[in-house]
């Protein structure tokens, strides 16, 4: 099990990084090859990663590397939506009762800082991560470990699926401000606004 996590984890990164890009097909052989383990723990990764939406079936000839559709994409990006604003509403209301810790917020308006500067720098690459880590940090506030999970798996197919065309925002200034009324929001424990500007946020990016 312990192989098999660690070639699940090491492909997965694989994918993610753009080493093997979308549309791609990858052979048990290959992939074994590549991590340097044998099959068995690269098929039962290959099965995982299968699930997670981030591979297919190529019709027995291995897997591609999966890409969503516009139509898909779309329906995902509206399912993020839901779930960032419901992570932001959680976040909020922990900080109204006094549960997040003030190093905590203060490490979430730091990854914005960060994710605005990487963007305005045209560090495209590290402002996805960037962007990425801000709202994962929402996602860990929120404490809500079924939202966090299925935002993950939704994060990785929307990387995979737009890694190709990245360029950079059309509405930077947008985004980063909504990255701080986000902030503010959750900071000041205003669950609505929190809920309502993370919706918001996550369909302009669709836009």
């Amino acid at each position: 099990m312990q192989q098999t996590d660690e070639a699940r984890a090491r492909l997965r990164a694989m994918i993610l990084g753009g080493e093997y890009a979308a549309g791609q097909r990858l052979t048990e052989t290959e992939v074994a090859a590549a991590l340097a383990m044998s099959r068995t723990p690269v098929r039962e990764a290959l099965r995982g990663l299968t699930a997670d939406g981030l591979v297919r079936s190529a019709g027995g000839r291995g897997v591609v590397v999966a890409a969503l559709d516009a139509a898909a994409l779309r329906d995902t990006y509206r399912v993020r939506a839901a779930l960032e604003a419901l992570t932001a509403e959680l976040a909020a209301e922990r900080q109204s009762a006094g549960l997040i810790a003030p190093a905590e917020l203060t490490a979430l308006a730091a990854e914005a800082d960060r994710t605005e500067e990487a963007t305005l720098a045209g560090r495209l690459a590290e402002a996805v991560l960037r962007n990425r880590a801000f709202h994962a940090r929402i996602a860990a506030l929120a404490a809500n470990t079924p939202a966090q999970a299925a935002l993950d798996r939704l994060w990785d197919q929307i990387v995979v699926s737009t890694r190709a065309s990245l360029d950079p925002p059309h509405r930077p200034a947008q985004v980063n401000a909504q990255h701080r009324e986000l902030v503010s929001a959750i900071t000041e424990g205003r669950a609505a606004d929190a809920a309502a500007v993370a919706r918001q946020h996550v369909l302009d990016t669709c836009g």
